[in-house]
């Protein structure tokens, strides 16, 4: 965390894992979660305790719900650079930011933005002279019908930190 205990502009201080679930899932609902962040904790058999049991073990799922929380539920700003090679709970903010309203989100832009992280992932694939995992992966079956083609429910970015 911050060395100088200046806890002030960090928009994470005082909020307890399970405050944050417990705002997220009134706000958006487990199927919006499931669909934007990818984690199965919000798939399968939801519920508060068995998410938080699970992102209090898994450091890149809890970092990834505290930035969903950050720039999507608190609606603040795009992370700088050098703020952005930081965990969420180790951000600042600028004193004079202050949290925006919730962005709404559907099941519909969640899918375009899947599709969008495949192609990205499938560019960067072919960039570097291999294939991409994503495109390695067999579909996973969507867990919702609808009339548009299934997706795969893949999230290339999960293991960006590895």
């Amino acid at each position: 965390m911050n060395d100088d205990g200046n806890y002030q502009n960090n928009p994470l201080h005082g909020v307890g894992l399970q405050a944050m679930l417990v705002e997220l899932v009134d706000h958006y609902g487990f199927e919006i979660l499931f669909a934007y962040l990818n984690i199965n904790c919000f798939d399968k058999k939801p519920s508060i305790e068995s998410s938080q049991k699970f992102l209090k073990k898994t450091d890149w799922a809890r970092e990834k719900v505290e930035a969903f929380y950050l720039y999507q539920l608190k609606g603040l700003p795009r992370a700088t650079d050098s703020q952005f090679e930081l965990p969420p709970r180790d951000r600042t903010m600028p004193l004079d930011q202050k949290p925006g309203e919730p962005l709404e989100l559907s099941l519909d832009d969640a899918d375009t933005l899947r599709e969008k992280r495949m192609k990205k992932a499938a560019e960067f694939g072919q960039n570097r002279g291999g294939h991409s995992r994503a495109s390695s992966r067999p579909s996973k079956p969507s867990h919702r019908s609808s009339s548009a083609p299934a997706a795969e429910n893949v999230d290339p970015w999960a293991n960006w930190k590895k």
